[in-house]
């Protein structure tokens, strides 16, 4: 069975824009009831712990379906007791080799992807 040259553009047009809308990760630093910056005066920076955390999270369906995503409050919890905040907060989303391997023996069913939130815990 042969599709007519406009059926094959169309159906190419649709597979780009499904693949465009895949695996968006979206982190909310509003509710996190501690101050937090995301970069600070570059003259003065902020004092305190460095901290590092990494999450997982999943997606299905060549990145359609959020299966799990990471949660920032848990991942920043243990670092923000007693009147903290964060500031120089940095999340970068990456594929390892493990996640790219998972999501080609998958055909893109699960797509898991290695979030890591970065920052400094300074006293308020």
């Amino acid at each position: 069975m042969s599709l007519r040259p406009g059926c094959r553009a169309v159906l190419g047009l649709l597979l780009i824009a499904l693949g465009a809308t895949g695996c968006a990760l979206t982190l909310d630093a509003a509710h996190l009831g501690v101050p937090a910056t995301l970069a600070s005066d570059a003259a003065a920076p902020p004092e305190g712990t460095a901290f590092r955390v990494q999450q997982q999270a999943v997606y299905g369906l060549f990145g359609i379906v959020q299966l799990s995503h990471p949660s920032l409050q848990k991942a920043l919890a243990s670092q923000l007791i007693g009147g903290k905040s964060i500031a120089n907060v940095r999340v970068r989303v990456e594929t390892s080799f493990g996640n790219l391997l998972v999501t080609v023996l998958t055909a893109g069913l699960v797509v898991p992807r290695t979030v890591t939130i970065q920052g400094i815990v300074v006293d308020r």
